[in-house]
């Protein structure tokens, strides 16, 4: 079975809100970095937000700045609340999980990622 799994996606209107949602199937306690990405087809994937234990604080893109928070929403989940949905935020949002060895360790590089759910699409319409 799939490691990570999304829900939560849909379509809502510009301004509306919603939650994604990632379980990590695999692990029994809190893994040591969970992220979303998103990524519109013929692009590259783009980083999203990332929270780890030991950040105090999460990582966000510039674009989704006091709009998007990323949270823990249980011992092996992760949440993404996205409020004032924009048409430019419509993509497929994936959850990814821990850093992967010999990875760059960067918060906003997919490549530093060793787990990735299947992800859930959004759609933003005017």
């Amino acid at each position: 079975q799939e490691l990570l799994v999304e829900s939560g996606g849909g379509s809502v209107q510009t301004g509306g809100s919603l939650t994604l949602s990632c379980v990590a199937s695999k692990y029994t306690y809190n893994p040591g970095c969970m992220a979303w990405f998103r990524q519109v087809q013929g692009k590259e994937r783009e980083a999203v937000a990332t929270l780890c234990t030991g950040g105090g604080r999460g990582h966000y893109a510039d674009s989704v700045k006091g709009r998007f928070t990323i949270y823990l929403s249980s011992a092996n989940a992760v949440s993404l609340q996205m409020n004032s949905l924009r048409p430019e935020d419509t993509a497929m949002y994936y959850c990814a999980a821990d850093f992967r060895l010999g990875g760059s360790g960067r918060w906003d590089d997919p490549s530093a990622f060793r787990d990735w759910g299947q992800g859930t699409q959004v759609t933003v319409s005017s």
